[in-house]
């Protein structure tokens, strides 16, 4: 066959996102602004009703969506604001599944929490083979000292969070809410542990804009299902500000959402009380800073993107699963276990594409990357357990205490997924995939 390059994730990128960033940086602002904020309802409109068409400008929606989400410059900025949302402080336990990346873990450590890995299940989830924690040892972990579990859309594949919440709910006599310290911060976050009553459930859904799952008998998408939610706009992912995240959130009893949308604003803008759009107002110049905090806040240009971005994204999800269904074919035909996207209860939003090659070692798998990077195809592994990595191994980790984990990575390739594919890129994949695993297996 004649040799192709096959990328593995670049961004689609049209001549629309192209004059809305134009159009920003000729608008004189460049920085968080409208674009932003009406990104931000039409993203909340779309957690909560999965239409990505509705009109966002209207008194009635800025209303409705305007308190329910917020961009930030990446997904790890909006975890781990998620948690300092929560009160997560040193003392606390966080679980977090060992099969992921860095960003799911990191940001708890960042809030001075330890974090405490859960093996994946044996193989994977039974409808749909991805690593999802293993739910009895996830409950066997909760202890006093646990104030969240992080979930983990891997590909877009929305976790089972009826067994989440289950959890969450059986071990609720062992949750004790943080108490008021005094602080604005503080005091907000004891109310929402206060509401909670239980373990707070925070997903990473960096895959997962657009997914949903029936969770409690009604199809959700992610944004409303998790008490707290992070996504990814980073250029690899399906939907790009180039860098870039959001957080959203359920509403919590007796909390209002503008309160949260208040304080996710001054936790991403230094604690200053006053955004760059409302002090220039005439006579708006003076300002507080009602705490010591961060600095993660979108900006317009990226809003620009990402508003274009979100016109497109119907479709350019209906594209990866037209990829989704020929890689699926190909997949079955040579005997590899793959991700299931679609069940009766999950609509995945088609993120990655995770096959493994059964009876492969580790070394097999990489003899098969490296031949099919010398065919042109541009391949991945997603993910590395996180602790096989040097820096949770110094924290006291070991990949032998997580043997599921190791055993779904060792034999694991993602191939490319991505709507600059053409049908003869996802056919010259196949057949560099055959040929490689053809020649490794000798």
């Amino acid at each position: 066959m004649e040799k192709r390059i096959v990328s593995f994730s670049p961004p689609d990128i049209s001549e629309a996102e192209i004059a809305e960033t134009a159009a920003a940086l000729r608008s004189g602002w460049i920085t968080t602004g409208p674009r932003v904020k009406l990104l931000e309802r039409r993203l909340a409109a779309y957690f909560e009703t999965g239409s990505t068409e509705m009109n966002c400008e209207t008194d009635e929606a800025k209303a409705q969506y305007g308190s329910r989400a917020v961009c930030l410059n990446s997904a790890t900025a909006a975890e781990e604001m998620n948690l300092r949302l929560l009160g997560i402080q040193p003392g606390d336990e966080v679980l977090v599944p060992a099969y992921t990346y860095t960003a799911t873990a990191a940001a708890a450590i960042h809030c001075g929490a330890a974090v405490k890995f859960i093996d994946c299940k044996k193989d994977g989830a039974s409808d749909t083979h991805a690593p999802e924690m293993d739910y009895d040892r996830l409950a066997d972990a909760v202890n006093e000292k646990t104030k969240a579990i992080i979930s983990v859309d891997i590909g877009g594949i929305p976790c089972d969070y009826d067994r989440i919440f289950a959890v969450a709910e059986q071990k609720k006599h062992l949750f004790t809410p943080l108490k008021p310290d005094g602080s604005p911060l503080g005091d907000l976050a004891a109310r929402i542990q206060q509401s909670l009553g239980r373990i707070a459930v925070v997903a990473d859904a960096a895959h997962g804009l657009g997914a949903s799952r029936t969770v409690g008998g009604k199809q959700t998408y992610c944004g409303s299902i998790a008490d707290l939610t992070s996504f990814s706009f980073h250029a690899v992912k399906n939907l790009t500000t180039a860098e870039g995240g959001a957080s959203a959130w359920r509403t919590f009893d007796g909390i209002d959402n503008a309160e949260i949308y208040r304080f996710m604003q001054l936790l991403s803008m230094h604690g200053q009380n006053k955004d760059a759009l409302a002090k220039s107002r005439a006579g708006a110049w003076e300002y507080d800073i009602i705490g010591t905090w961060y600095k993660c806040n979108m900006t317009d240009i990226m809003g620009a993107i990402g508003l274009k971005q979100l016109d497109r994204y119907a479709g350019m999800l209906t594209r990866r699963a037209e990829i989704i269904r020929r890689y699926d074919a190909a997949c079955d035909a040579l005997g590899f276990t793959h991700l299931i996207h679609q069940t009766d209860a999950v609509h995945s939003a088609n993120h990655l594409y995770l096959l493994r090659i059964p009876g492969f070692s580790e070394e097999q798998r990489n003899a098969v990357i490296a031949k099919m990077t010398e065919l042109g195809v541009a391949v991945n592994v997603h993910y590395k357990p996180l602790p096989m990595m040097t820096a949770y191994q110094a924290l006291g980790w070991d990949i032998t205490d997580f043997p599921h984990a190791y055993n779904y990575y060792r034999n694991l390739i993602s191939l490319p997924l991505h709507t600059k594919l053409t049908d003869e890129d996802v056919e010259y994949v196949c057949e560099a995939l055959h040929i490689a695993v053809t020649e490794v297996r000798g």
